[in-house]
């Protein structure tokens, strides 16, 4: 790929946007290879964790507004599109690793993932009011269910930067550090998942994404059929066993 790295460690699997030059503004070509990466992650059967990141200082200046990077306009919103839903679907759990410019289309990437951790260097803004255009990468969907929709409207009506402080008092980020703590965080956090069953994990996700527009009789009922679906695998046999030996489990995905 061209503008995009992919690395494994184990179980955790880096997604890195590779244009540091341009802040890694997020062209076609990005937009294109991002989702190549997360879909074929989405068959690693290995994969337990995806982390997104941008190389180099900054997380991303958001979409590439050089001109002509994207094809039509129509092309443009599909890659978004695809890209964004992409990250959706994904069944393992996903971090935002983020300092620095988190811009627009670039913001809505991070807030596709589940989590978002940020170091003090990171600002961010949805300042797609100030470019003449409204609101995508998914950030009217994902906005409001992480902030209050008062402040998602305060971002989107203002579009100006907020800095890491503010954007983690808004209930934005899942933790906020200091720069040089931040790779050491989001690892200790990815490992720690990787070190989980990645049925129950998977499980989980899937129901906190989908209790928001269900009832609770539906909620219950999903919550059984992933139980029943968490009894039948080999980790919820080694959780027990390993419970009863007064000793940590060793999960191994089966």
């Amino acid at each position: 790929m061209e503008t995009v790295e992919v690395s494994r460690n184990d179980r955790v699997f880096t997604v890195t946007m590779n244009r540091p030059d341009r802040k890694n503004a997020i062209n076609g070509t990005m937009w294109r290879e991002l989702t190549q990466a997360f879909t074929q992650i989405k068959e690693e059967r290995e994969a337990w964790v995806v982390i997104l990141a941008g190389a180099g200082e900054n997380f991303s200046s958001g979409g590439d507004l050089t001109g002509g990077s994207m094809g039509s306009r129509e092309q443009a919103m599909q890659q978004i599109t695809d890209l964004v839903a992409a990250i959706h679907r994904l069944p393992m759990p996903t971090i935002a690793k983020v300092r620095g410019y988190c811009i627009g289309g670039g913001m809505g990437v991070a807030l596709a993932c589940d989590l978002l951790i940020a170091s003090e260097t990171a600002k961010f803004t949805q300042n797609f009011a100030l470019r003449g255009m409204s609101l995508d990468s998914g950030a009217s969907h994902s906005l409001p269910r992480r902030i209050p929709m008062h402040r998602a409207k305060e971002l989107a009506f203002l579009a100006e930067f907020v800095d890491a402080k503010v954007a983690d008092e808004m209930g934005l980020l899942n933790k906020l550090v200091t720069d040089t703590e931040l790779d050491a965080v989001v690892e200790q956090w990815a490992n720690r998942i990787a070190s989980l069953p990645p049925t129950s994990v998977q499980n989980n996700k899937r129901l906190l994404n989908n209790s928001l527009g269900i009832s609770m009789e539906q909620a219950l009922e999903d919550e059984a059929t992933a139980q029943y679906q968490n009894w039948s695998t080999k980790d919820f046999v080694e959780a027990m066993q390993a419970f009863r030996d007064k000793r940590p489990p060793k999960f191994e995905g089966r």
